[in-house]
């Protein structure tokens, strides 16, 4: 069947008719998978158009003083319309909400008259239809009065749906502009919000009319509110376009709801509606000039899009039109290939076929009679169901079995759940199936592991094919069946070679200069020969420093039978010598060459043609006749060599004494004369990734004689592609300190010991030479002493490259470098350094961008190696160069040859650099777990991945510490990773026999992959030691070079710059003199100074490692010298940047039906910076858990919102749920959640009326992708006023409790929710300082809870309850009230004795003081203290146990009275005398922890009488878990206790309790049993309660107030019951039958947790709330 395009109706545009108009009217289109159909589409609309204008009115008693506004503006209304239109209507239409508990009083006297003088309450009721008889619209509206509500959010969407839908009865005219002004100063109710018992509605709105003959809504009782996407849908359909007016306290509900519409408007009332008529005035000219046109009722196959090119387009969508002139329009339909993964052809017809109605805003629209066409062959019509020839498992068609799912098999015959005969998946020679890579189904190998096995048995390994350079083939094909397929224009067997000649070829355009042939992309030369490159081509230049030589021995050999190879050795020779009787001359050959005979003392000659490399047919030219000294004076051999000798012994002389007689000795021919010296190559190409250090080991050559020593200069040049970098940053500040690097080469031996930092012998002769060096060296002016001295080999050196080799670093001004130099120069050729001996010969200086050095040509020595400083900076130019130059030969009669080197170093792009914060980290013995920081700076925000390992030093592994190793992978945006190493604890035999050893080790990144390359520091030291020795060697070590008073002045210009998240840059200009050394002083702002961290500094500037991201902090920094300590510098504040944050908590999701959830999160542990805004996905999953189609992505751009709710969800379908979180720094990581709605207990609950939930519709289309609703404004009703308060609806963190107040009366449902706190330690290298912090993140407040008095009530009926007001706590503090301390730290002073400090909350008022309050954890004796001074934020407690928790509150008071308090539980562990448990041991080690208790207690109801009980495992024990100790009581006695003992240590543990009684509450507690004992308790209590007439129990409570007590970590759990049957978890978060947790993600350590719910009205309770949370 072919695709067509049939226009049925096209009645042509009249524009004299003055009504809205389409053309064309009708069409038929049918279309092929992928295909599209364009055409135009004409929208007429007049000038002066019939319009129905509908007032919708809130009748509560709050719009009292709008309505009798509204019955004098009949006659205005009338006169605004007639300038609109001359054909028009008015009706009149007011709604209250449902008659039903808890919106409506539902007493008698209050359902007769809610306020005097006024109606019977209604829900909604069409009081006037619409009529263009202006006396009888203001005769019935003069008759109305006004009725009333209990709750603020009223009823106007069953309002709006049924003037929507209730044409009829409305009066709406079919070709006229329809109008809904819809009225009122309050928010509204949406669907669910009528979802509950108590209301008594389970059902959805059926859309439908349902209107009495009196106008009055009949169904409120039975349907829930619409949702605001049905709204926009129906508004749309019915040709309706809504004009909100509102006053201001509702005003930021409806600010965002209008703009879902497509065409609407919103105003502002005054508070009695005298200017309505104003603003509809307004409001008919800004929709009048707007146009929408959507495609409604469209199958999900197709897809409409209008645009216009007439007409401009709105944010909305709608168009901004003129009225009076056609308008055209382009449409474009198009089918869809696939939906959510499926193909078009497989979805349902009412998916591929339809009625598709184009609808502009104002008239009927276009309508399609659109369908997709999926040919169908005719075998597959007559298809045989369930046929028997398929094993009645499958439909044979079109000549073959189409087996049912669960079945497979020609025949299907074989069940794809079940294994079958294994022979058949047996390989030959082994004896498991599928090779033990898979599992046989039906004679057939399914192999695991998502396709990375294949073959008939699973045998190839797809991870296992052939690697190039450490890649699987090489990343330029895919592994498959065990080899490599390899893209277009590679192969090999790794996809190593590419196809193309383009590396072969040379600089004259050809391949392999002619003298080779390319294969896997590398010249193969026909002749090999030092002198050919990788492209075969003659390095000529090479040729001529040793080409002669080269070929000495076999010309002599051939043409004389003389020299080395005489004798059968000569046949090894790859040429052949002629002899001629002339030579060509220098000129026309490539080399003339001269050699004397040694065994005849005569000359012989020869020349080198062609190439100059000499193949197996070359031929070399040699002149026949030797130059050879006359025979006859043979006398005269004694005296010349007389003369020779005295000659030398004078030039000698002359060498040492006169630089110019060694000048001119040098040009003497028969003293250069072929020696001389030079670089071996001209160029180097360098790519930084790839570079493995610094530096470049640059060899030189030296030809001709080798016998004498040669020394030769060299100097290196960084960036000379930048004229005049290195002269204009050398000018930039002269007396600037700048390190120089200095090399030296000792006269001693290198030992292996030497290699090694940590040993006696390296430091010994470290010590050495930094004395003798710093006494040469301060003669320089302002130099600071050496630093960084270390010792290596230098390879390629001749004979003395096992001498030892001194790197070291001199700190020095930058104008200083030439005094530097020649001070060098000098005690290198004197072979001296004060009495430190050297090897002279040998130096290297480096500045900041240029380096000078010296090397030695020993005799017999041809090769050595210049090691050449690179300058790698971060700054550097993508490509930059370097010039090193040969500079003379000070020593020797060598000539330079090759005097140049230019060396290019490519810089190519990384996706990060990867490194340690720094080099050295101290941890504590009495740590767990050395926790290390790894760092990445981003460059591409791709992924990156490093290797890394731990080595020993002084610390063993296995005894010390476990050894690791592994990969750390940094996925896109991550920065920060951490590594951590297990520490063992030292054992008593160690002790004694290692005393207090500090203990080493190393953890090397190596291997870096995927674009990332190692910065530096890549290997970190970690030492672990006793936590005080380490703090008193650091405190000696730092105070032992600080005399108390000094001459010194203070450090100049302190700056500070964040350089990463965790990282600050400080320097200073030193100040005058010559300071030793400096101290730096920094800690958190807000903190105190006694709380600082100190760093030693021998340079101006100092890096601040291991901070808190987003954090401030502030620092300042003395200089020290000999004479004292200097004073402080000036205050300086600097923030870190932010980093990504952590994933966000928990998700909850609070189900409403099958079909709508509401999803809500926990703001991320670690924020990391200041969150901006959430991005929530979700969409189809299979049984496997993989996405079905693509995910729908919603943007919470409001980082207070973490809720959002989902509409029209697929019934029986999965979905996948992520969030994650974004700050400054980019998103974090997402957290995943799957849940099927379908699944859990079909019960509706009650949402609390928020209307700053964001909304999504899961099925409708693109339009309503980001369909977000919500409000930031505060509302609240007048002093004085007697009408409903509208309370604020953003969350409120008081004291560490979230409140939401949700809109209602005093006599309105209040919920208040808890949030979770915690305590956390925090790892920091400064171990002087053992803070305890307050929070996953040092600048976050730990905000604890405090203890709210609920008033104790009697047992209420189960069913039938009056409850009288529960007063609760107020969660606004009152005026003058200071708030609760923002910060509570614990520091240990000893194994009895604590520092509790605070910080100064905020308060109104001034503070006159604060409390402190402590007692053991477990109970007792309550400890006061009263500080009246308010200055005073600490103090110590002295006499505590050890080993004992104890709960600390601290407060503040001010006029008006005591603020809320702050808490914390502390424990200080220390060793005790086994006799005496309460006595520490004298000089024992004692650390601050904070106890762990069992993870969340979770309850699931079984049966009547017995439950489940399930928890986590402790996130901080104290030993190993042994087991668990379980006790059931009830929780008002009657009963002995019942104890169960849960073995084993696994991540959850599960406890079935049978025997239990309905109706009774019982207490849970749960102990973790660890080696060391029973940790603290988590316990809880609840209540099994059956619902009357249902099958299944409930976990809930009895209707009244009572209140728990908890000991244990939760030391407080206060829960006010009500009727409400609804299953909590004790974290205060409320839990269904699943183990699912909301809320927020625990951090390590809760102190307490208060949880409170309260529901208050006025009259009596007739149905039950059900409420039910799945948490995940």
């Amino acid at each position: 069947m072919e695709s067509s395009f049939e226009i049925t109706e096209d009645a042509q545009i009249n524009t004299n008719l003055q009504r809205s108009q389409v053309s064309p009217q009708g069409l038929r289109v049918r279309l092929r998978p992928g295909e599209e159909q364009h055409f135009e589409m004409k929208v007429f609309e007049p000038e002066k158009s019939p319009m129905d204008l509908y007032i919708l009115m809130d009748f509560s008693n709050s719009m009292s003083d709008d309505l009798d506004n509204l019955k004098q503006m009949g006659e205005r209304l009338a006169r605004v319309l007639k300038t609109l239109t001359d054909d028009y209507t008015i009706g009149f239409g007011k709604f209250v909400d449902k008659v039903s508990v808890p919106q409506t009083d539902m007493r008698p006297e209050k359902l007769k008259e809610p306020w005097p003088n006024s109606d019977p309450p209604f829900s909604f009721k069409n009081v006037i239809s619409l009529t263009n008889n202006l006396d009888e619209f203001r005769d019935k509206l003069l008759g109305e009065r006004i009725s009333g509500n209990l709750d603020a959010p009223e009823g106007g969407f069953d309002a709006i749906l049924q003037v929507a839908v209730c044409t009829r009865d409305i009066g709406w005219r079919p070709d006229s502009t329809h109008v809904l002004v819809f009225s009122t100063e309050s928010a509204f109710h949406y669907e669910a919000d009528g979802a509950n018992v108590l209301a008594g509605i389970l059902s959805r709105n059926d859309e439908a009319c349902h209107l009495d003959s009196s106008g009055t809504y009949t169904q409120y009782k039975t349907q829930d509110y619409p949702s605001v996407p049905t709204l926009v849908r129906l508004l749309g359909k019915h040709n309706i376009i809504p004009i909100f007016a509102v006053t201001n306290y509702s005003y930021s509900y409806y600010e965002k709801l209008h703009t879902y519409f497509p065409v609407s408007s919103l105003g502002v009332l005054q508070e009695d509606s005298s200017n309505i008529v104003d603003l509809l005035q307004e409001a008919f000219q800004l929709i009048r000039s707007n146009l929408d046109i959507r495609a409604l009722e469209s199958p999900r196959g197709l897809r409409t899009e209008v645009t216009s090119a007439m007409f401009q387009k709105t944010d909305t969508g709608s168009f901004r039109i003129t009225r009076g002139i056609p308008g055209t329009y382009q449409v474009q339909l198009r089918a869809m290939e696939a939906v959510d993964g499926t193909h078009v052809c497989q979805l349902g017809e009412e998916d591929r076929k339809g009625t598709i109605h184009l609808k502009p805003s104002f008239s009927d629209g276009l309508w399609m009679d659109a369908g997709i066409v999926c040919d169908v062959c005719p075998c597959e019509l007559q298809k045989e169901e369930l046929s028997a020839r398929c094993n009645y498992h499958g439909d044979f068609m079109c000549g073959h079995c189409v087996c049912n799912e669960g079945w497979s098999g020609t025949t299907c015959s074989c069940s794809t759940g079940s294994l079958s005969d294994i022979k058949p998946c047996l390989r030959e020679g082994e004896d498991k199936p599928c090779s033990g890579r898979g599992e046989c189904q039906c004679g057939h190998c399914i192999c695991y592991g998502e396709g990375r096995y294949e073959g008939p048995f699973c045998e190839y390994d797809n991870f296992q094919c052939p690697r190039a350079s450490g890649v699987l083939c090489n990343d330029r094909g895919r592994c498959s069946m065990g080899q490599c397929e390899c893209e277009p224009g590679w192969t090999g067997l790794s996809c190593d070679c590419p196809l193309s000649n383009a590396t072969c070829i040379d600089s004259s355009g050809g391949i392999c200069n002619g003298r080779g042939y390319c294969e896997c992309g590398r010249c193969h030369c026909n002749q090999q020969s030092l002198y050919t490159d990788t492209i075969c081509e003659i390095n000529y230049s090479a040729i001529r420093l040793g080409l002669c030589e080269d070929l000495r021995s076999c010309v002599q050999c051939q043409a004389w039978g003389t020299g080395e190879k005489k004798g059968r050795m000569c046949q090894e020779c790859s040429f052949k010598v002629k002899m001629v009787d002339e030579l060509k001359t220098a000129e026309e050959v490539v080399e003339h060459c001269s050699f004397r005979d040694e065994e005849d003392d005569c000359t012989y000659s020869y020349t080198v043609e062609g190439d100059g490399a000499p193949g197996p047919n070359s031929t070399v030219l040699v002149h026949k006749k030797k130059d050879c000294p006359p025979r006859s004076f043979w006398w005269l051999i004694p005296l010349l060599l007389f003369l020779l000798l005295l000659l030398a012994l004078l030039l000698l002389l002359c060498w040492k004494y006169c630089a110019c007689c060694k000048a001119c000795l040098a040009l003497l021919p028969c003293c250069n004369r072929g020696h001389m010296v030079g670089f071996k190559e001209d160029h180097y190409m360098l790519r930084e990734n790839l570079m493995a250090s610094d530096h470049l080991d640059t060899p030189m050559l030296r030809s001709g004689n080798l016998k004498g020593r040669d020394m030769v200069r060299w100097k290196i040049t960084n960036n000379v592609q930048r004229p005049g970098f290195a002269s204009h940053a050398s000018s930039t500040n002269p007396t600037e300190l700048v390190p120089y690097g200095l090399s030296l080469r000792l006269a001693r031996l290198c030992t292996e010991n030497l290699l090694k930092p940590d040993t006696r012998e390296c430091n010994q002769l470290r010590q050495e030479v930094e004395e003798n060096l710093n006494e040469v060296y301060r003669q320089i002016t302002d130099s600071h002493k050496l630093q960084h001295t270390k010792f290596r080999q230098q390879p390629n050196a001749g004979k003395k490259q096992d001498h030892t080799i001194v790197d070291t670093v001199l700190m020095a001004p930058r104008s200083a470098k030439q005094a530097l130099l020649k001070l060098t120069e000098k005690h290198v050729e004197q072979g001296s350094f004060h009495e430190l001996k050297v090897a002279p010969g040998y130096y290297t200086l480096t500045a900041d961008q240029d380096a000078r050095g010296m090397v030695e040509f020993q005799e017999g020595v041809e090769l050595v190696d210049v090691r050449v400083p690179l300058f790698i900076r971060p700054e550097d130019d993508d490509e930059k160069q370097l010039l090193v130059e040969a500079i003379d030969v000070p020593m020797g009669t060598a000539t330079l040859g090759r005097r140049l080197v230019n060396i290019t170093i490519i810089k190519e792009q990384a996706s990060g650099v990867v490194s340690f914060e720094k080099a050295e980290y101290m941890v504590s013995g009495g740590e767990q777990v050395a926790r290390i920081p790894v760092i990445r700076r981003i460059l591409d925000n791709g992924k990156s991945q490093v290797s890394y390992r731990t080595q020993d030093n002084t610390a063993q592994g296995n005894r010390d510490y476990i050894p690791a190793e592994g990969e750390l992978l940094f996925q896109p945006g991550e920065t920060w990773k951490e590594l951590q190493v297990k520490l063992l604890e030292l054992q008593e035999v160690d002790s004694l026999l290692r005393g207090r050893q500090t203990r080493r080790f190393h953890i090397q990144l190596t291997n870096p992959k995927f674009g990332a390359r190692l910065g530096q520091p890549h290997s970190a030291t970690v030492t672990i030691g006793d936590p005080d020795e380490l703090d008193r060697n650091f405190t000696s070590q730092t105070l032992s070079s600080f005399p108390h008073h000094g001459d010194l002045g203070a450090p100049q210009n302190p700056n500070a710059k964040a350089a990463g998240s965790r990282k600050i840059h400080f320097n200073w200009l030193p100040p005058p003199g010559k300071p030793a050394g400096y101290r730096v002083k920094y800690w958190i702002q807000g903190d105190s100074e006694s709380e600082a961290h100190l760093l030693d500094s021998k340079v101006p500037s100092a890096e601040l490692t291991n901070l808190y991201p987003y954090c401030d902090y502030e620092m300042k920094v003395c200089a020290y010298g000999p004479q004292g300590e200097g004073p402080y510098s000036s205050l300086v504040s600097c923030r870190t940047h932010q980093e990504v944050p952590s994933e966000p908590g928990r998700l909850a999701f609070n189900v409403v039906s099958s079909t709508v959830t509401q999803l809500s999160w926990a703001e991320p542990a670690e924020t990391n910076g200041e969150i901006t805004a959430y991005e929530v996905c979700y969409g189809l999953v299979n049984e496997d858990n993989r996405p079905i189609g693509p995910m729908k992505k919603v943007l919470v751009d409001s980082p207070k919102r973490r809720m959002l709710l989902i509409e029209n969800l697929r019934e029986s379908q999965p979905y996948r749920y992520t969030v994650k979180a974004r700050n400054g720094a980019g998103w974090g990581p997402e957290r995943e959640a799957i849940i099927n709605l379908a699944t859990q207990p079909k019960r509706p609950m009650s949402i609390p009326i928020i209307p700053d939930i964001p909304i999504v519709d899961a099925q409708c289309g693109e339009d309503y992708e980001s369909f977000l609703m919500y409000s930031d404004d505060v509302l609240r009703s007048p002093a004085g006023s007697q009408r409903p308060s509208v309370s604020d609806d953003t969350e409120h963190l008081v004291n560490g409790r979230m409140d939401f107040a949700f809109p209602g009366s005093a006599s309105s449902l209040h919920r208040m929710t808890v949030a979770n706190t915690a305590y956390g330690t925090h790892l920091s290298p400064h171990l002087s300082h053992r803070v305890l912090s307050t929070s996953s993140t040092l600048t976050r407040d730990y905000h604890s809870l405090t203890r709210t008095e609920h008033s104790h009530s009697a047992t209420l009926p189960r069913d039938y309850s009056t409850l009288s007001s529960v007063s609760s706590h107020n969660p606004r503090l009152a005026a003058g009230v200071p708030n609760t301390p923002t910060r509570l730290v614990f520091s240990a002073l000893g194994p009895t004795s604590l520092k509790v400090s605070w910080q100064e909350p905020q308060c109104e008022q001034v503070l006159q003081g604060y409390s402190v309050e402590y007692q053991l954890l477990s109970g007792g004796e309550l400890y006061h203290l009263n500080i009246p001074n308010p200055s005073q934020t600490s103090v110590v407690v002295e006499d505590l146990l050890p080993n004992h928790s104890y709960v600390f509150r601290v407060r503040a008071q001010s006029q008006e009275g005591w603020g809320p308090e702050r808490e914390g539980v502390i424990t200080i562990e220390s060793q005790v005398h086994p006799q005496s448990p309460l006595c520490p041991l004298p000089g024992s080690t004692f650390t601050l922890s904070t106890p762990s208790a069992p993870g969340p207690l979770v309850f699931t109801a079984l049966s009547p009488d017995s439950l489940q009980l399930s928890w986590e495992r402790p996130r901080r024990p104290d030993g190993n878990i042994l087991g668990y100790l379980v006790t059931c009581e009830m929780a008002h006695g009657g009963e002995p206790a019942t104890t169960f003992l849960v073995d084993g240590d696994s991540p959850e543990s599960r406890l079935t309790v049978p025997g239990l009684s309905e109706n009774v509450p019982y207490k849970f507690k749960v102990q973790a049993k660890t080696t060391e004992g029973y940790g603290p308790e988590r316990e809880g209590i609840i209540t099994i309660e059956s619902q009357d007439g249902g099958p299944f129990p409930q976990l809930g409570s009895h209707a009244g107030l009572f209140q728990h007590s908890l000991p244990g970590e939760y030391s407080g759990i206060t829960t006010t019951h009500t009727s409400t049957t609804e299953p909590f978890l004790l974290d205060g978060l409320s839990l269904g039958t699943q183990r699912l947790e909301a809320g927020g993600s625990l951090t390590r350590h809760v102190t307490q947790e208060f949880v409170s719910r309260t529901l208050t009205t006025s009259g009596t309770l007739s149905t039950q709330v059900d409420q039910q949370f799945f948490q995940t």
